[in-house]
């Protein structure tokens, strides 16, 4: 019993030496926490991932500009995306709707006889 509970607090030492959160982290990048980080004062990595991302300036954005304008860039952009599109070939939406209605049609099927089944049951368990 003994070797186990020094194994348990071994276990809960690196627990703390070790934060399993992010809020654990984040104490432990700026300081707060136990480690090598709370010894310097900085993060382990410099300019890793116990740095904050920079914020981005709102007046270094774009202006916005009037109505039309921005309706004429959406547009741009609507444009833009549709011609990334792999759009199939003739051929391929044949095939693919000979798919979709032969599915239909067996699944229409399948819920009818079984309905047809369930019904035959019901009359001839109920009278």
């Amino acid at each position: 019993m003994s070797e186990d509970s020094s194994r348990r607090r071994r276990a809960s030492d690196d627990d703390e030496a070790r934060p399993v959160t992010a809020a654990g982290r984040r104490r432990r990048a700026s300081g707060d926490g136990a480690g090598d980080a709370a010894d310097t004062g900085t993060s382990r990595r410099p300019g890793g991932k116990g740095t904050a991302t920079p914020t981005r300036d709102r007046a270094q954005a774009e202006p916005e500009g009037s109505l039309i304008t921005r309706l004429r860039r959406f547009l741009r952009e609507v444009v833009a995306e549709l011609r990334k599109v792999h759009w199939p070939t003739r051929r391929q939406i044949v095939v693919y709707t000979f798919v979709v209605l032969v599915f239909v049609a067996f699944m229409v099927s399948l819920v009818a006889a079984l309905d047809w089944v369930f019904a035959k049951a019901v009359f001839a368990l109920f009278g």
